[in-house]
């Protein structure tokens, strides 16, 4: 029996397993935002004396949900981060292959965090937001975002270590609340094994519980995004409409960045031909784009694995783990959505606040522990936004059009997940590939 099968799996050395999640199809939200967009223009435009009566119903419904999704991220993440941290640590002490694995996970984190600083600003440069849309939809949501003064170095030196970390988690300040989790995670396990397990299954069922309800409130995601689409259509007109697909498309842009890096990365790391690479992803990305889902993929993907000659010891275990912690697109268009809204808010960025973000992505990405495409998106974009001071109202309306991005997070998490699998094995004594 080879090394995947005797080693437990990251979830199983945690305790950790996904609840029955209450989970809408995305396209009833997908329909919902139609619905809505195209309720509130016909209102504007052929019965706008019916618009206070609609909208006095119509803004207090869709910011209730609002509420309830921001209420729920949090716990979530926090809960979320302790099972993430020490999975990985029990990852990392499973041997040379899982720690060889971690560290090419980290790198990629970290370049796909650095690039969407990067390329996002880049791409909105060339492709700015409509002026009108944007603004019409800053006051449509929530007003305009506060303006305040940038924080200097030290002030954000001392910011990061929280004198009262429920005072931090309180009041939204992400960064110094996730570093504690982070500090505390790695604290437990050092601890004997019966209480690291008993501290292990308390987050990991307090995560379980708190997936539990974010299920529940993303289970009325038709009837909160239809309100909230609606208010913003009535206000903002067509321009709403122009602004989701002009967002739709930054961000698909910004994730093909990293899907397409997965080529060269095969080619110089892993050592692959980038023909036979390219070949062998094809039966992948297609079984990938038509099921959304990366663990649906792996057995696809140890295909693709046989083809490219990466040893079956290596690849059946790498590529459950990678499938389990190594979500390559995650930083990248997690980041590129907050960097959206920062510029869509007219939000200043400054390095402290850049800095935050590209830690918060890599963070949050290792503890999304493949969860469903709309909670991962709360869990994952949310806690970047306030770690970075960028408003959150806009994803109750911009996780309604995450299909088509999502679509591309699943073909670069794939393509990145054979690539590394290969350069795993190359790096631990795999067979030179040959044409």
């Amino acid at each position: 029996m080879n090394q995947a099968m005797n080693d437990p799996s990251p979830a199983e050395s945690t305790g950790f397993t996904l609840p029955p999640i209450t989970q809408i199809p995305a396209g009833w939200t997908f329909l919902a935002l139609s619905i809505g967009l195209l309720g509130g223009l016909a209102l504007a435009f052929y019965a706008p004396d019916a618009l206070p009566a609609v909208l006095s119903v119509a803004e207090p419904v869709g910011e209730l949900w609002l509420r309830a999704l921001q209420a729920t991220i949090v716990p979530l993440v926090a809960a979320l981060l302790f099972t993430g941290v020490v999975q990985t640590v029990a990852t990392a002490s499973a041997g040379t292959m899982a720690r060889r694995s971690l560290g090419y996970f980290l790198g990629f984190l970290g370049f796909s965090a650095a690039m969407s600083l990067a390329v996002t600003p880049l791409i909105l440069s060339v492709l700015p937001i409509p002026g009108s849309a944007g603004e019409a939809l800053r006051a449509s949501l929530s007003g305009p975002a506060p303006q305040t003064a940038l924080p200097g170095v030290a002030d954000y030196l001392k910011s990061i270590v929280p004198t009262n970390v429920l005072d931090a988690a309180a009041n939204d300040r992400m960064l110094p609340m996730i570093l504690f989790m982070a500090v505390f995670a790695l604290a437990t396990t050092r601890l004997v094994p019966r209480q690291r397990d008993l501290m292990a299954t308390f987050f990991a069922a307090l995560a379980a519980a708190m997936l539990v309800v974010i299920g529940w409130v993303l289970a009325l995601a038709p009837i909160g995004v239809l309100a909230l689409s609606l208010t913003v259509a009535a206000k903002s007109g067509p321009a709403a409409i122009g602004a989701l697909a002009h967002y739709v498309l930054v961000v698909v842009l910004t994730g093909s960045v990293v899907w397409l890096a997965g080529y060269p990365f095969a080619a110089i790391v892993a050592r692959q031909p980038l023909g036979r690479f390219a070949r062998a992803m094809v039966p992948v990305q297609v079984f990938a784009l038509s099921t959304q889902s990366s663990l649906a993929s792996l057995p696809a993907m140890l295909g693709a694995c046989s083809r490219l000659r990466v040893r079956a010891t290596t690849a059946e275990f790498v590529m459950p783990l990678a499938v389990a912690l190594f979500r390559a697109t995650s930083p990248a268009m997690n980041l590129a959505v907050v960097v959206y809204v920062a510029q869509w808010y007219g939000v200043q960025l400054s390095p402290a606040m850049i800095a935050s973000g590209w830690v918060m992505a890599i963070l949050v990405s290792l503890s999304s522990v493949s969860l469903p495409g709309t909670i991962s998106y709360v869990a994952s974009v949310g806690p970047i936004a306030m770690a970075m001071g960028v408003p959150v109202a806009p994803l109750a309306l911009l996780v309604a059009v995450e299909v088509v991005p999502d679509l591309m997070r699943t073909l670069g998490n794939v393509t990145l997940d054979v690539a590394v699998t290969a350069a795993v094995d190359r790096a631990v004594g795999g067979p030179e590939a040959a044409d």
